[in-house]
Formats: structure tokens, sequence, C-alpha cells
């Protein structure tokens, strides 16, 4: 039987400001010792009193904006109590039925995903499971608490159940990570917890009434997201086809055996008992400047992609890497930028127009390949780059233009990656200039013809492979700075006189 799937995401991120979401202590995510980024507000002393993190408020307007939401003209902190042990105050400050953003949407291959709301609360320690430790004898397990992590300001963006598939799912959330890093508001990096997802999944098998909903949480990667959403799919499919009730109920989702599992029944709203924080005033958004908000936000990731696909002629794969990486598609635009201005400076070649899209896939290829594969293996930041965009462009008309074999062109590039130096002074220090003076190389070809007269009758015997042969030891006699285009249409043309 086929089953229509009704799928919802709850996206938690945390944001990138200095302090923490209603106090002063520092919000370092990097932190690694325990319990120093505390204070008696953070820790739920008693007669401690919030104070909202205006930073935190502009992240999420930010956020909401760029997502199309409508910003609400008036919000609210509730407390929504339950307890937990790395809850230190026994509640939560969080927003329950005036949240700072409404109504927005993703158009995500081209489907539009609506976004029912974005609000703000206030994150929760962290447990840290270990064998024995101060308060269990040897042998057993312990669970501490740090809380270095509890009130940090923590965004949470919901979607209505428009999404269709758990692929569909982790592109959602796949862009939404881009936004947030294009925005500057998050680094929701998975791996360290900066960016969590929840998954609310449903089968039905009439379209117009959903069927019962399943939240599944412990979704720490995309791979995960998809995985888990495809797995509930299936597992409810089954219970209905054997005849079985779905109950509504929280699973968590193993990573080792790619499975959920029940964690307990679904909480509704009431069991929270929420109400209205006393010890913070309703925002008034109106005292914040929405222009000059929206006025920061960059050029976004759904943007950007067709402009370069348009305006660089890329492929969608390269269009894509150098989108998703935004510092290294920032960098590419400025050697772009120099590139274009090389022909109005009085010490540089003109370079002609019918070879600009070239020009421009040359350095799409070198940066996506060569340059990413330095990056990836240091471990550095594109933004952190010692070649100048003016140096990469040299480096790149270097290339087009014949002066470096690709061989040298490595090389070059890993001594300018290592030290920012010009690559023409690589170049000339490590005598890589690539030899296209064809008297020369004429030379060089009639010495190695003369010199191996049996490849030179192999290949006109009709052995192709010969000519390889002799290319090789060109290569070799040149010190590898022939230029091998012209190396084989010599070879070629004398072979066949």
């Amino acid at each position: 039987m086929t089953y229509r799937p009704t799928i919802g995401l709850e996206i938690h991120a945390e944001l990138k400001t200095n302090g923490k979401m209603f106090c002063g202590c520092l919000n370092d995510p990097d932190e690694r010792h325990p319990n120093l980024n505390v204070c008696p507000i953070c820790l739920g002393h008693p007669g401690t009193l919030p104070t909202i993190n205006k930073k935190a408020v502009e992240s999420v307007i930010k956020t909401g904006l760029a997502t199309g939401c409508r910003i609400a003209g008036v919000s609210k902190f509730d407390r929504k109590n339950y307890f937990y042990p790395d809850l230190p105050k026994g509640y939560q400050i969080s927003q329950y039925d005036k949240p700072l953003c409404l109504d927005g949407f993703l158009e995500i291959s081209g489907d539009k995903i609506r976004v029912r709301r974005i609000h703000l609360e206030e994150d929760t320690g962290r447990l840290v499971h270990v064998q024995g430790g101060p308060s269990a004898s040897s042998g057993q397990s312990a669970s501490l608490i740090d809380f270095n992590r509890a009130g940090v300001p923590l965004m949470e963006l919901v979607t209505e159940p428009d999404i269709k598939s758990a692929r569909e799912a982790r592109k959602f959330a796949e862009e939404l990570q881009l936004i947030l890093r294009y925005l500057g508001v998050s680094s929701a990096d998975m791996e360290k917890g900066e960016m969590r997802c929840e998954a609310n999944v449903s089968i039905s098998e009439d379209a117009a009434k959903p069927g019962v909903k399943v939240e599944v949480k412990n979704l720490n990667s995309f791979k995960s997201v998809e995985r888990a959403i495809e797995y509930e799919l299936q597992r409810q499919a089954e219970l209905l086809e054997a005849g079985e009730k779905i109950v509504q109920e929280t699973r968590g989702w193993d990573e080792n055996k790619e499975k959920t599992f029940s964690q307990r029944l679904k909480e509704e709203a009431h069991d929270y008992r929420y109400f209205p924080e006393p010890d913070l005033p309703p925002l008034n958004t109106s005292l914040f400047d929405l222009e000059k908000i929206k006025a920061e936000i960059p050029e976004l990731p759904h943007y950007r992609r067709p402009r370069f696909k348009e305006e660089y002629k890329l492929s969608d794969e390269q269009v894509e890497i150098l989108v998703s990486e935004k510092e290294l598609g920032h960098y590419f635009e400025q050697v772009i930028s120099e590139l274009k201005e090389w022909d109005s400076s009085r010490h540089r070649a003109k370079l002609a127009p019918e070879h600009f899209d070239a020009i421009i896939k040359l350095t799409a290829n070198y940066l996506i390949s060569d340059l990413m594969s330095l990056l990836n293996e240091s471990g550095d930041a594109a933004k952190d780059l010692l070649i100048t965009p003016e140096n990469f462009a040299e480096f790149v008309v270097m290339i087009h233009q014949g002066d470096i074999s690709s061989k040298a062109a490595k090389i070059i590039l890993k001594e300018m990656y290592g030290s920012g130096a010009d690559p023409s002074h690589i170049m000339e220090e490590k005598g890589l200039s690539q030899l296209s003076d064809t008297g020369e190389i004429e030379k060089v070809v009639k010495e190695v013809i003369d010199l191996n007269p049996k490849a030179a009758a192999d290949y006109r015997a009709g052995q192709k492979n010969a000519m390889q042969f002799l290319a090789g030891q060109i290569m070799a006699k040149t010190k590898g700075r022939a230029n091998p285009q012209i190396v084989q249409e010599i070879l070629s043309k004398l072979l066949t006189e």
C-alpha cells in the first residue's frame, strides 16, 4: 500500500554572540574546562534576574528576514517548565505564543517549505557520561554536568509539515545551515552540537488526513536526518501493514544500529505549564532598526547560485562548491575582479576577451581542486589565505599563456600557499618557466629522434605508443620545461616527413 509521508523539522542553532542569552557570561563553544563560564544567573540561583541579549534578538530577526518571515510587532518570553539534570532553574526561558518571526519559507528543489515560526530561548547545560568518576565507585558509570552551555542563546526554527521525503528534509537542513553561516549568526557546526535537528514524521493513506505524529530526536548530522526519517517512514508503514497502531511518542536515533527507539510518550504544550516570564518585559520590535538589520543581509545562497551559473558559465558542481564554501566563493570573485582589471594595468599583458571564459574556468578548476586540497590538508580557512587575489590571478594567467606547465603550476601553488610569494618570482627562483620557443624545442626533438632511431621507425610502422616514449625523452632532456602541446606538434610533423 502507498502511504503519504508528512514531515516537519525543528532545528535548533546556537547563536554566535559574545555573551549568553540572559547574563554576561562568555559564550564560548570551544571552552573545554567545565563550569568556567558560569554565574549565579545562568546557574539559576534564587533571586537572580535575567537581562535580554540584544545581539541575539537581532540575529533571530535577521534570520527571519532572510527566510521571508513576518517580524512580530510584539514578542515575549515564557517559562517552559520541566525538570532535567542539565536545566539549572528547573525551567527554560523560551517563547510560546508570541515568537519573534512567523510565516516564512525556503524553496528547496522547486518546493516551497513553509517556516511556521522562529523563536529565541536559552540552551541547557551538557551531560558528560563517564565510567567511574568522583561520585561513583570504580567500574560504575556516572553523569557529570558542565554548565558552560547553560544559558547560551538558542534559536529554534519550526517548519510546517510540507516536507515530502527524507532527502528533501536533509536538503532543507543543509540550506538553513548555509544561510546561518552566510548571515554570520551561527557557525551551525553539527559535530559540535551548534545545530541540532528533530523530525516530526507521520504517514497516512488519506492525503487530507495526516497520520499520528512521531518526533525523532538526536539527529546530529545531515546523514542522520535523512537515514532516521527513511527508517521511521518504513517502520510506520510496516506497523500499519501489520494492522497495528502508531503511537504518538518521542523516539531517539541510534547512529550505530541505524534505527529509532522509543524514549517517552510525546508531551503536549500543556505538559510544560507555559506562562509569561515575569522577570522580562514584552519585546517591542519597533525599537529595533529593522531596515539596518535587513541591509546587513548579504547575497544569500539561493541568489548566488543562479548568478554564478549565468555570470561565470560554471558547471552545477562548481557552482555548488563555490556557494557552499562561502569564503572560497568570495575569494573566487576577488580573483575574477583582478583578472577583469588585467589589461588596464600598464605592466600587464592584455588578456584577449575571447579567452576570458576559459580563464574563468581555469580559475575555478584550480581553486576547487588544487587550492581546496591544500586547505583541507592543513585545516586552514579560505579567509586566512596568504595568497592575494592579485597573485592568484597572475598564477592563472601564467598557466593560460603557457608560461608554466601543469606540473610546475602545482609546485608554484604549494609554495605560494605556504609563503604568499609572487608566482613569477617563484618560477624564476626555481627555474620552472616553460619552454615554448618552437625553434629550441625543435632542436631537442631532432636530437631525441636521432638518438632513438628504433622508436622513430616503430612509430612510422604504426606503433603509436612510440611517440609517447619519444615525448617522454624530450621532457626528460628539457627537465620537464618543454611545452607538451608544442612537443607533440613538432614530433608529429618530423615523424611524418
